[in-house]
């Protein structure tokens, strides 16, 4: 059953004196923002039921969400703070009657909410402050970033180890809750780490990848991982024999395909590189997060990322107002136009103006947004200008506009260092987008208790 509100206060409340209770000048403006009816309304569209237990109250849900990115918090670190602090009970709306809810609560409430849910709160937050006159909406400035998968650096040797690992684990799990299968599988993670040992001593000389101890480290892994995705599959085939099976077992059966698929992936990958191609379009970089992509960015010096790439569009006052967690590594060129529509969904036709860097620049996005009556399109042409786009260039709203465009990047790095986009702790493309969701959400919320 979903709770909106917590119900009544404690009369503790209305005994302990008010320095105790007083909340901060942030966290007293983001109360009264989280205070709308608007906020609650996605949760009741999509879970309300009078069925079941009742959930953790949404406002004080939202409320700890908040303390957690804003303070880079863990579950059970955010929950012993609040436990501990009178103002930030108060500021969840918890009484000291009211237990603070578990970690473990918190996490499945998050995940049952969703990514959808975050993009409504997003969009209702963005909303309310055009309703209060707060922000305008009639300038536009956006660029990309890489919100990085929490894994290691992926190798072949690596990978081929991870399947190999959490094979066996999902199989040593199966035998534990009494399903009578793998007589004939065998743990090889020992010799795996034997093996992966002699390939880092062999890589500590900067040798080639074709050195001939290196190819026969990674051909020895890569017939132990076959042997272990056959096992595999025997023990697939015992469990599909058995007539009834405990909810556990089938859970972990579930994990075992996805597992076994990912590690086929991986060995024929490795054979594709042993092979001498190395340019391999779905590349798996990750065992724990398939979907994660490698990204290299079109600038110096900048090193190969993990993750997913992240379109950020902001307006005036620092204002996110549209975010998108993409898929692969498009170019920006592609993004322009879904950025100022996500924009215009909001703001309906009061863009004035819109800047970006010279990645986002192709002939048809200039016409595109002057077509949809954008006044001033300060976006740097690519390659060499001529006489007439330099002159254009040279103007003093164009050039208002690229010192308004820098402002993003600075935006980007607040949001690295301070609200946790640098690396997302949610696996998945869902839980990336949970995390970035929350992220921007929580930095919206505290850009609008400055501004206000």
């Amino acid at each position: 059953m979903l709770r909106m509100r917590r119900d009544q206060p404690s009369l503790w409340e209305s005994v302990l004196p008010e320095e105790v209770l007083a909340l901060s000048e942030e966290l007293t403006k983001v109360d009264v923002l989280l205070d709308d009816e608007r906020f609650i309304a996605p949760f009741r569209e999509r879970f309300y039921t009078r069925v079941g237990r009742p959930t953790v109250p949404v406002a004080t849900y939202l409320r700890m969400m908040y303390l957690k990115r804003r303070y880079e918090l863990g579950y059970e670190s955010l929950v012993k703070e609040v436990k501990d602090s009178f103002s930030w009970r108060r500021f969840c709306q918890l009484s000291f009657n009211d237990p603070v809810p578990d970690a473990s609560t918190l996490i499945k409430l998050t995940h049952k909410y969703g990514e959808t849910t975050v993009h409504a709160l997003n969009d209702a937050l963005v909303l309310k402050l055009k309703e209060e006159k707060v922000i305008r909406g009639r300038k536009l400035r956006m660029d990309t970033m890489v919100a990085e998968a929490n894994i290691h650096y992926p190798t072949d040797s690596s990978l081929l180890a991870d399947g190999v690992r959490v094979i066996t684990r999902i199989v040593l799990k199966l035998k534990k809750v009494g399903a009578e299968i793998g007589g004939g599988f065998v743990n090889h993670t020992r010799k795996v780490k034997r093996i992966c040992l002699a390939a880092y001593k062999v890589l500590r000389h900067r040798v080639s990848r074709d050195n001939p101890d290196l190819v026969k480290a990674k051909e020895g892994l890569i017939k132990v991982a076959e042997e272990v995705v056959t096992r595999g599959r025997e023990v697939e085939a015992q469990l599909d024999a058995l007539k009834e099976s405990p909810s556990e077992v089938k859970r972990l059966r579930k994990q075992l395909g996805d597992w076994l698929a990912a590690t086929e992936r991986v060995v024929q990958q490795t054979k594709t590189v042993l092979g001498g191609d190395v340019h391999i379009a779905q590349r798996v970089v990750s065992m724990f997060d398939p979907d994660a992509r490698p990204i290299r960015r079109g600038k110096l010096r900048v090193d190969t990322e993990f993750g997913r790439k992240v379109l950020i569009a902001e307006t005036d006052h620092g204002i996110i107002t549209t975010y998108d967690v993409l898929k692969g590594n498009p170019t920006d060129t592609d993004l322009l136009k879904s950025a100022v529509e996500g924009h215009k969904r909001l703001f309906r036709k009061r863009l004035r103006a819109v800047a970006a860097d010279r990645g986002f620049y192709s002939r048809n996005n200039e016409e595109w947004l002057k077509e949809s009556r954008v006044q001033q399109v300060g976006i740097p042409v690519r390659g060499k200008a001529n006489k007439e786009r330099r002159l254009e260039q040279k103007q003093p709203w164009f050039k208002r506009l690229q010192h308004f465009r820098a402002g993003v990047e600075a935006r980007i790095s607040l949001l690295q260092r301070k609200f946790g986009l640098k690396r997302s702790l949610m696996r998945g493309s869902p839980g990336t987008e949970i995390w970035v969701g929350q992220g921007i959400l929580t930095h919206n919320l505290w850009q609008a208790a400055r501004i206000m």
